[in-house]
């Protein structure tokens, strides 16, 4: 397991050694003492989500509010996303800023979200599996997004807005400027 630091404290890519032979591949996927010795990030992952998504299908960005926030860590089971993250933590340097990568079950990277981060992804392939642990469970009440499209936050999600598959309550998430962060 190697840690790459992104431009947010506290958000790390995890860069997986993936294990190949005739019969195909194995890899770690994730190692609580790896992981909290390499980062000094301590974390119990308590709920495990995985979606699926067609070619086109944007989802996010979401989060959840205080005091329900969720750390997260993603990674991608097949295909290839367009990931984004915000930083939504009013003390950080960077909040109000966004990251974007892409990453793909061939890369063998997960990607740890920090309580504070507002999350989405592109789907890029004919079909994504996407799976993410969360160290604390989904609260209805406490969902909440910001809309993908945000001029200030003015991410190039690299195609046309008119190509994009997104769901009605995503079309209706307030921009960031608007939340009461």
């Amino acid at each position: 397991m190697k840690i790459l630091k992104t431009i947010f404290e506290e958000c790390y890519l995890i860069q997986h050694e993936v294990f190949k032979d005739g019969r195909g591949t194995f890899q770690e996927a994730y190692n609580k003492k790896a992981f909290e010795h390499l980062t000094g990030t301590k974390v119990d992952f308590v709920q495990d989500n995985l979606s699926t998504s067609k070619k086109g299908v944007l989802r996010g960005l979401h989060f959840q509010k205080e005091p329900h926030a969720q750390a997260k860590l993603i990674r991608v089971v097949k295909g290839e996303v367009l990931d984004v993250v915000v930083d939504l933590r009013k003390s950080s340097k960077t909040f109000g800023q966004h990251y974007k990568m892409r990453l793909s079950a061939e890369m063998g990277t997960s990607f740890f979200l920090p309580k504070g981060m507002a999350h989405g992804f592109l789907s890029l392939s004919d079909e994504v599996i996407f799976h993410y642990k969360c160290d604390s469970f989904y609260n209805p009440n406490a969902e909440n997004g910001i809309a993908f499209n945000d001029p200030d936050l003015a991410i190039d999600w690299g195609c046309p807005i008119n190509k994009l598959m997104l769901s009605e309550k995503d079309r209706r998430l307030p921009t960031f400027n608007s939340l009461n962060l």
